[in-house]
């Protein structure tokens, strides 16, 4: 692997940077220490910074030469409402709060970027550095865009990198299209008539309303859609009656969908509303139909997906660099993606073997509660920023 020496020598300072941040996880738009950090290192090593964009969102700012060309990078900085089953000594400090998801990592590599490149300014143009908040369903990337961010920090192009556990380190993941879904909500309350158990036939029973309601979804998913088109429709959630001798009067399902076009979203919302009526109807009960569209689908631009490929490759090899799965999570960077070109790609975090005396029983996976980034990733892709940024600037690539 071709990792900067630079970055190397510096690897145990940025890491320990990223367990401090590991210790003490902040809710979306609550980063207020972790924002602090961010801005006060950068200072320190010289790169001018602004406050604000999104409540909490810390740019950082690098020019070098006379080239009006200029490249973001994102990193997030918020952690999950959950308690970790950890017992490191760098393990949550906050209660019901933790880094399950390595952004306390995606911070660090950035930061080890910013460090050689305040050092180093081998490109010509402007490094703008993104630490962006409330990426875990606080839409962080829509608000600091609503706040001005690609106004006042003008790019030709932005681009994103989440760590991916279960893979062998060394290895990175892109592709052009879609990489990872939209992700939306739905409640439905179907109002029956309540009566007494031992007499049905007296009310309206909501609940065999409901039963038929979530089978019938999934014909969308089998009958409606296209076979070729990825979507998910989950009901997980069922929330109907009081006691065992009541039929309730109301039976609410909660879910989430997930597509990764709109197009397909287009359908599955208006059917699931059709279905829901009507199945209702069909048994002389209403239904109050909501549907919130959260995170669109995060597209990555070929030109910019094949960028970063020949870089990844330039850093790791060929062999290193797979095809991007695509995943039906979400991710809010897709919020950036609809505004300028630019890819989202996956840096494999090991299988957790890394992880120190006093680890959680549960599997290095995403979102788990014995969860811990992998701090060898650091050098890797600090220098993968770099050599990223390094490219996109120089005066041979227009």
């Amino acid at each position: 692997m071709n990792i900067l020496d630079s970055i190397v020598t510096q690897a145990a300072s940025i890491a320990a940077i990223r367990r401090d941040i590991h210790a003490h996880p902040e809710l979306c738009f609550e980063e207020t220490r972790t924002a602090d950090l961010v801005a006060r290192k950068l200072t320190e090593w010289g790169i001018p910074v602004h406050r604000g964009l999104g409540k909490t969102g810390v740019v950082g700012i690098l020019k070098s030469g006379t080239s009006a060309r200029a490249i973001g990078l994102r990193a997030d900085m918020d952690a999950l409402p959950m308690q970790e089953f950890n017992s490191f000594s760098h393990a949550s400090r906050n209660d019901g709060k933790m880094h399950a998801c390595g952004h306390d990592g995606h911070v660090a590599m950035l930061l080890a970027a910013a460090q050689h490149f305040a050092k180093n300014r081998n490109y010509d143009g402007t490094v703008y550095l993104i630490f962006q908040p409330a990426e875990e369903k606080g839409g962080g990337a829509r608000e600091m865009i609503a706040d001005g961010l690609f106004e006042r920090f003008p790019m030709d192009a932005v681009f994103g990198m989440h760590n991916w556990p279960g893979n062998q380190v060394g290895r990175f993941a892109v592709s052009a299209g879609p990489v990872m879904a939209s992700t939306n909500e739905f409640r439905i309350t179907i109002r029956g008539k309540g009566s007494h158990a031992a007499m049905p036939h007296n009310g309206i029973d909501p609940v065999p309303v409901a039963c038929q309601m979530v089978q019938a979804f999934q014909t969308i998913i089998s009958r409606n859609k296209k076979p070729i088109d990825a979507g998910v429709i989950s009901v997980t959630m069922i929330h109907a009656g009081e006691a065992t001798n009541v039929v309730p009067d109301s039976c609410e399902l909660q879910g989430t969908v997930r597509t990764f076009t709109l197009e397909v979203l287009d359908l599955i919302e208006r059917r699931m509303k059709q279905v829901a009526e009507h199945v209702c109807a069909a048994h002389e009960a209403t239904c109050e139909f909501e549907f919130v569209r959260n995170y669109p689908p995060t597209i990555n631009s070929a030109a910019e997906a094949a960028f970063s490929r020949q870089v990844m490759a330039s850093i790791v090899g060929e062999s290193n660099v797979e095809v991007q799965e695509p995943t039906m999570g979400a991710e809010d960077f897709a919020y950036m993606l609809q505004v300028r070109p630019g890819a989202y790609c996956f840096i494999a975090n090991g299988d957790g073997s890394h992880r120190e005396m006093g680890h959680g029983g549960g599997p290095c996976m995403l979102h788990n509660p014995s969860y811990d980034f992998n701090d060898d990733l650091i050098p890797l892709g600090a220098t993968y920023w770099v050599r990223l940024a390094e490219a996109w600037l120089a005066p041979t690539h227009a």
